[in-house]
């Protein structure tokens, strides 16, 4: 149990990384996402799909994309199907992809030893 709890807290691979974000991609899988952040709990696949305007075996792939992602968890009972949102997946996997876009410190900013100016390049070439 300690193994799985320091994998799933480690920085995400970039595979992991690329299935997130495939599945964030659609407009359709977004909207899953925030219905069931906002509602909260577990919902059932028909409660979701009667929220769009697209056909139950599209919502079905939506569901299954997000599922493969780990952005949603299911518990199935019989035939139906209940979802839950991720919540610490998504954030993990998102956060850790946001912080790449943090701006640099002024230590950590790339100094350059070459040339400052095309002058000093063209001294430096002769």
């Amino acid at each position: 149990m300690l193994i799985v709890s320091f994998v799933e807290r480690a920085t995400p691979s970039h595979d992991e990384t690329e299935r997130v974000f495939h599945a964030l991609a659609h407009s359709a899988r977004r909207h899953i996402l925030v219905l069931l952040s906002h509602l909260g709990g577990e919902l059932p696949s028909g409660y979701l799909a009667a929220r769009f305007q697209h056909s139950w075996p599209t919502t079905c792939r939506h569901l299954k994309v997000l599922q493969e992602a780990g952005l949603v968890e299911v518990h199935r009972e019989g035939r139906s199907s209940r979802y839950r949102l991720n919540r610490e997946r998504l954030n993990r996997v998102t956060g850790a992809w946001l912080r790449h876009l943090t701006p640099p410190t002024p230590e950590q900013k790339w100094k350059s030893s070459g040339p400052k100016t095309t002058r000093e390049l063209k001294g430096a070439r002769r």
